[in-house]
């Protein structure tokens, strides 16, 4: 189109079409004006000639750029470089073409050094740089500077591998691709596979960054990536390892579940046949094997082994990264038979690392990598096996591995400490006292070289403290030990490093300090337990909290342990707090988030609203996640149960603030503690292996202690286990017969247990038919205390009274539970009393109780007319029902078959016509109203084998819903012979109700007492004591 056909448009707009590019159909619309030259507001002027001088530059700039693409020639490069030169030299600073020079030059000498004919690129780079300064945001060719930019970073880091440069256009092109339509030719550039898949592609070869700048780059790089783009995986995977980076440097667990549920994503955009599939699989397992070490989850480690499984399949013999895969899944193997202890774990981890090593041959860079797991393997079979060959081997595989690692090498520690733990299971072999010093002066080095807060720095102190305590196992020198305790202080105490390690540490604290003598074991203990406590709060589920206190089974022991402990350091106050503090660790951490806040709504209303509100969203999270069974989600569920968890804490950090509340919901003092004998002595029952013993919370002074010279914790398990027999035995017989095995048990009971304390509480507390509550631990929990009987005689004929003929007795399962049952009787309603009964439950589920409807309509008699009553049976008595008439009611009876599973303790349960009624279930529901419960059910007041000292059964979980008071039982009970417990029960409760008294649920335990008695004649001594009360 000539000069004069456009100007014959006139100053009407028209449109140009150009030849398609690329697909794209450019198109431009113009209008033409006539303009002249004109002075600026400075009275400058732009001299017309001049310009004219610009243009013919350009023009000619421009043939000879077309003829240099044509030709090749680089003298035309050269012409047409130096008339954009030129052309540069008329636009000075402030000229309105002066971008335009700049991006003309810019441009052509790019051409030139992709075609290498021009070697310079960073003056290409600072020339499209200043072009892009004066076309800010907003400009109308800024879109068009960021690329040209782009361009030039792409190809100055693909000549000189600058990671500067292809962050830099990661940047670049993070800001430019929203300024691209779809359709336009600009797009269509810039986002193929020479333009923004280039960078995305050079970002991925990228070293792991794990700091705050490399994981940032790593987002912007995959926004880049929408779903659906080819690179979305690979780039999903490296921002996970970045991520994962920065767990390794700080230890926080919130990076490491990001790492995980990005790394799920890319392995779930990889599917079979997938380039990338085995990358994805390896680095999501590395992930969660770092979980599995960080929180000692084991479905972490078996589904990390699963995915190593699937990508070693994935690199066959010949594969170059064949040998990180046999190296990744051998470590695994190697974890997983500690967990499991299976030797073929351990033989096919060696077979793995030995095969990986000959794919490693000398001068390999990854060969010191292959020594070290190699080493690693053959050390934790010589822990199992002490065959010398493999410690001798492993210590030669560490050292050649040390020598090939770099000293800057981030990982050199790890070898460090590898070899100092080999070298001092050697020293105490051979006793070589060389060996032991290289052991510490390897720690010593690893600490040097580690910052203050690496999560590293805890392996240094544990493996320092085991030289230290190897050597004075050998050479007896106090100081030895001493500072083998300050580094079980420091590594405990380590808070980048997961709990469960830190838990194990402080055992093995617990266990040295007590077998040495030292003077830290109390300190030791306290840790364990802050440690377990603070660990179980990460878990937002009661059954996974259960599962992770399970899995920590050398623990099982220490609330007594500890009492014990305290007991010999003679501060009787302080092993009342440390049982109390390991104990029942599940009701405390579901309590804390009930806990009556009346005196911090009074002092501080705003801190106790959001305090109660964060407590609802916590327990929401924690109840919902119990329902979730899919990795990805649960992951995520965890994520958000810990970050409400958090701004909690926060909360609490809060109140802890105001003076008067320093110690809201912290482990309780003794004097807040002796609040549970208000109403009566507590006696606390420690079952230890250093010693059996009693103590006694009076209602006011210092704890009285009671040794049991007579009982060892052997011996208790062993009468447990006789009970058992004989209360099984006794079932078979009729109820005129002696029940005599029983009567022996429960003699001994009573003369090697009960008779020591009960002479204190007589003689030295003065102490007559009041009430007493019974804190049994660990195997002190099967034994029926409150049934001890002397079956004697004395002189003149009258027969030797028994405990409950002394004492009215009551259980508690902590002290905690029962000052919070006391403190929340303050606030009484109108009584309404519920009966439940299921005498027909569904096929599987029990036999038919015939005497459930006659019992229900007994309890329904007794109970005050004054009362409401209401009763649920039969078809209405589902699950459903039961649930809504103990929200609804705050007197039960309850009537069933109760099954408590000693495995699963949250799955006992109460068997409904439907459903079962389940312990998690009563737990979930809060009725801070209700007041008694009677549960007229087997098996319900007994706690599971493997955590006995966490007390969860069915009476517990009643009682922390909010019943103060509670009967249950603790094992199978006759249905058809409990109708008289009932009755004497309820007739005792209630027979002063006819003068217009109050239903009072303290009277519990005392009416219980006089019924026992009562239905001696008619009721067999198994049946009669199988009734126990929990709380007030």
């Amino acid at each position: 189109m000539s000069w004069d056909e456009l100007l014959d448009h006139g100053d009407h707009p028209f449109d140009i079409s150009f030849p398609a590019v690329r697909g794209v159909q450019p198109s431009i619309t113009l209008k033409v004006v006539v303009v002249h030259a004109w002075d600026d507001q400075n009275g400058a002027l732009f001299d017309p000639l001049v310009d004219c001088e610009i243009a013919r530059d350009a023009d000619a700039g421009h043939a000879q750029f077309a003829s240099y693409m044509k030709s090749k020639n680089v003298s035309d490069l050269n012409d047409a470089m130096e008339h954009f030169q030129l052309v540069l030299n008329q636009c000075p600073v402030g000229h309105p073409d002066r971008a335009t020079a700049l991006t003309n030059l810019a441009w052509v000498r790019l051409r030139g050094y992709i075609r290498n004919d021009v070697q310079d690129i960073d003056a290409t780079t600072c020339l499209f740089r200043d072009a892009l300064v004066l076309r800010p945001q907003h400009h109308p060719d800024h879109a068009f500077s960021l690329y040209n930019l782009t361009e030039a970073l792409t190809w100055r880091y693909s000549e000189k591998s600058t990671d500067v440069d292809i962050c830099e256009a990661a940047q670049f092109y993070h800001e430019l691709l929203p300024l691209c339509p779809e359709g336009t030719y600009l797009r269509s550039v810039a986002a193929g596979e020479n333009g923004v898949d280039c960078v995305i592609g050079g970002c991925s070869n990228l070293p792991t960054d794990g700091s705050d700048e490399g994981i940032h780059l790593r987002r912007v790089v995959l926004e880049l990536c929408p779903l659906g783009h080819r690179l979305r995986p690979i780039t999903l995977d490296k921002l996970a390892q970045a991520v994962e980076a920065r767990f390794d440097q700080h230890g926080s667990i919130d990076d490491l579940d990001t790492s995980i549920q990005l790394g799920r994503e890319a392995a779930s955009l990889c599917p079979e046949g997938h380039a990338d599939r085995d990358t994805c699989l390896n680095n999501l397992a590395v992930s969660l094997m770092s979980r599995f070490k960080h929180q000692g989850n084991r479905n972490d480690l078996d589904e990390a082994i699963f995915m190593y499984e699937e990508s070693l399949h994935l690199r066959p013999v010949g594969h170059k990264l064949r040998e990180c895969s046999l190296g990744n899944l051998g470590n695994a193997l190697v974890d997983h038979f500690n967990e499991c202890g299976d030797i073929e774990d351990m033989t096919r981890a060696i077979s793995l690392h030995r095969e990986a090593l000959t794919l490693g041959p000398p001068g390999h860079p990854r060969r010191y990598i292959m020594l070290n797991n190699l080493a690693l393997a053959l050390q934790k079979r010589y822990n199992k096996s002490q065959v010398s060959e493999d410690l001798n081997e492993a210590i030669d595989q560490y050292r050649e591995s040390l020598r090939l690692k770099r000293f800057d090498n981030p990982e050199r520690y790890k070898t460090l400490l590898n070899l100092s733990s080999a070298l001092c299971s050697r020293f105490t072999e051979t006793q070589k006292n060389e060996e032991v010093e290289e052991a510490i002066a390897l720690c010593q080095e690893s600490l040097a070289a580690l910052s203050s807060l690496h999560p590293g720095r805890y392996l240094s102190y544990m493996w320092l403290q085991e030289a230290y305590l190897s050597r004075y196992r050998i050479l007896r020198d106090p100081v030895d030990l001493s500072l083998a305790v300050e580094n079980f202080r420091l590594a405990s105490r380590h808070s980048t490093q997961g709990f469960s390690q830190r838990i194990i540490i402080a055992f093995n604290w617990i266990v040295a300090a007590e077998q040495h003598g030292h003077g830290s074991a109390l300190e030791a203990y306290s840790t364990f337990f802050e440690l377990l406590d603070a660990h179980l709060a990460t878990r937002s589920s009661a059954t996974s909290r259960r599962k992770v206190a399970a899995a920590f089974h050398h623990g099982r022991t220490l609330p007594a342990d500890a009492a014990s402990c305290a007991i010999r350091c003679d501060d009787l106050p302080h092993a009342v707090e440390l049982v109390e503090q390991g104990r029942g660790q599940q009701w405390s951490l579901a309590s804390r988030l009930r806990t009556p806040v009346e005196d911090l709504e009074s002092a501080n209303p705003a801190l106790a609203h959001n305090y109660l509100e964060l407590s609802k969203l916590v327990a929401n999270a924690a109840q919902s996640s119990a329902t979730i069974t899919g990795s990805v989600a649960a992951d995520r569920a965890a994520m958000e149960y810990r970050r409400l968890t958090r701004q909690w804490e926060g909360a609490v950090a809060e109140i802890r603030d105001l003076r008067e509340f320093s110690r809201f919901l912290l482990p309780p003092l003794y004097a807040d503690l002796q609040a549970a004998a208000r109403q009566g002595p507590v006696i606390i029952f420690i079952a230890s292996q250093y010693s059996c013993s009693a103590i006694i919370i009076p209602t006011l002074g210092e704890p009285h202690h009671i040794p049991l010279p007579s009982v060892a914790l052997a011996e208790l398990t062993n009468l447990k286990d006789r009970f058992a027999r004989a209360i099984r035995h006794a079932s078979t017989l009729g109820l005129k017969l002696l029940r005599n095995d029983l009567i022996v048990l429960l003699r001994t009971v009573w003369d090697e247990i009960m008779l020591p304390i009960v002479n204190v509480l007589r003689h030295d507390l003065k102490l007559k038919y009041c009430r007493i509550w019974l804190c049994p631990t660990a195997a002190f929990t099967s034994i029926p205390l409150h049934a001890a009987h002397p079956f004697r005689t004395n002189p003149d004929g009258s027969r030797e009274p028994c405990l409950e003929d002394l004492y009215i007795c009551s259980y508690t399962p902590t002290l905690s539970a029962l000052v919070r049952s006391r403190q929340t009787m303050k606030k009484r309603v109108t009584p309404s009393f519920v009966t439940i009964g299921q005498g027909q439950p569904g096929a599987g589920k029990g036999k038919a109780l015939l005497a459930v409807d006659s019992e229900l309509e007994l309890v329904h008699k007794l109970v005050p007319p004054t009362a409401k009553r209401t009763t649920i049976s039969g078809d209405a008595a589902t699950r459903a029902g039961a649930l809504e008439a103990l929200q609804e009611n705050t007197w039960v009876h309850l009537a069933c078959h109760g099954k408590q599973d000693p495995k699963q303790p949250y799955n006992s349960h109460f068997v409904m016509r439907d459903e079962d009624l389940t312990l998690l279930d009563i737990m979930e529901i809060d009725i801070p109203h209700a007041e008694f419960a009677f549960l007229s059910a087997c098996h319900t007041a007994v706690g599971d084998e493997e955590t006995p000292d966490e007390v969860i059964h069915l009476a517990a979980g009643l009682q922390f819903s909010g019943f103060k008071s509670v009967i249950g039982t603790l094992w199978q009970v006759d249905d058809s012979v409990a109708k008289h417990v009932v009755k004497a029960f309820y007739e005792n409760m209630f027979k002063d109700l006819k003068d217009g008294g109050a239903m009072d649920c303290t009277k519990a335990a005392w009416a219980l007492n006089r019924a026992t008695h009562a239905v001696k004649t008619t009721v067999p001594l198994e049946q009669r004591m199988v009734f126990v009360h929990i709380g007030v």
